[in-house]
């Protein structure tokens, strides 16, 4: 029989421990049978170990990433023959550590949730960026708490989608209450038929679009771009781009769209991180290399363009 694995991820004082004990409180989670739950960090909130053995939740604590072996995991299923298991992670070890571990052959890594505090992520994306984006680029589902009417939603999303595009993000309030439907706050007039995208909202707008393409279809639109060409690519296509820092200089990635070319246009011609100014209209269409439909540029002018001082395109 398989067991789910859920691993409650964030940094400490994100509210992890709130977050497991009010899940465990849920006589739904509770209905499937034995839960075991692995602490691998001690904060200021503390589990009833008494109060929840007596509804089947058995408790062990953690201190030491090094314990955390596929020998160790195996001792704990042969022990408490558990039907579901729950991590708490420890906010400064690396996730992907545990993704790499061998579970025991019956476990399942079901889920990964993230905590995030929005009142400390603005100073954790300015001096920790790298560190926090880890914690969320593996997850399924990441909760931002203590949300306000001041807290800055639309930076908070991006930086997440930058690095994690199909995760799903939920806010919450700090009472725990959910904080409601939230949209995008976009840089650019989406009443307007023409988009004149700059290097500042490229980033914005690709994210956007690859995840609303209903909504830019029919629409025409101007940016600067780097061509990727290749021969793997239809005949007759390109992929104009830019280069798009998700964490770091040393973790960046090329973010653009299929584009067919004016039927002037020479494909041979064309070389990869060559650099124009693009001009399209956006149609939405069934194309393999999507596995389904996306946005398809139809290039109606392309002019010869400068690389720019800074090549790189920012989330943040």
């Amino acid at each position: 029989m398989e067991k789910p694995v859920f691993v409650i991820n964030g940094f400490l004082d994100s509210g992890k421990t709130s977050f497991i004990r009010d899940t465990l409180n849920d006589p739904q989670f509770l209905a499937s049978g034995k839960v075991l739950v692995i602490l691998c960090e001690e904060g200021e909130e503390e589990l009833d170990e008494v109060a929840l053995l007596k509804k089947g939740v058995s408790i062990i604590t953690v201190e030491d990433q090094d314990q955390l072996t596929t020998e160790f995991m195996k001792g704990l299923e042969d022990f408490y023959k558990p039907n579901m298991i729950m991590i708490e992670w420890n906010g400064v070890w690396k996730l992907v550590d545990l993704l790499d571990t061998d579970m025991p052959q019956n476990w399942v890594l079901s889920q990964i949730i993230t905590l995030l505090d929005s009142t400390t992520f603005p100073m954790y994306i300015n001096n920790m960026r790298a560190m926090i984006l880890d914690e969320v680029r593996y997850s399924d589902v990441v909760i931002v708490n203590r949300c306000d009417d001041a807290t800055d939603r639309s930076a908070i999303r991006r930086n997440i989608k930058a690095v994690n595009r199909k995760a799903m993000i939920s806010y919450e309030r700090a009472d725990g209450k959910d904080a409601g439907e939230f949209e995008e706050d976009l840089p650019y007039d989406m009443t307007q038929k023409h988009l004149e995208i700059s290097d500042a909202d490229y980033g914005i707008w690709h994210m956007d679009a690859a995840e609303h393409p209903e909504a830019y279809d029919g629409k025409s639109i101007h940016f600067l771009s780097m061509l990727y060409v290749s021969p793997r690519l239809p005949k007759g296509y390109i992929v104009p781009g830019r280069m798009v820092m998700t964490c770091c200089a040393e973790d960046t990635q090329f973010n653009g769209f299929l584009a067919k070319l004016p039927a002037a246009v020479d494909p041979d011609s064309l070389r990869s991180r060559m650099w124009f100014e693009i001009t399209a209209d956006i149609r939405v269409q069934n194309m393999r290399e999507y596995k389904g439909k996306g946005v398809v540029l139809h290039i109606t002018s392309m002019v010869p363009a400068k690389e720019p001082a800074d090549p790189l395109i920012y989330f943040s």
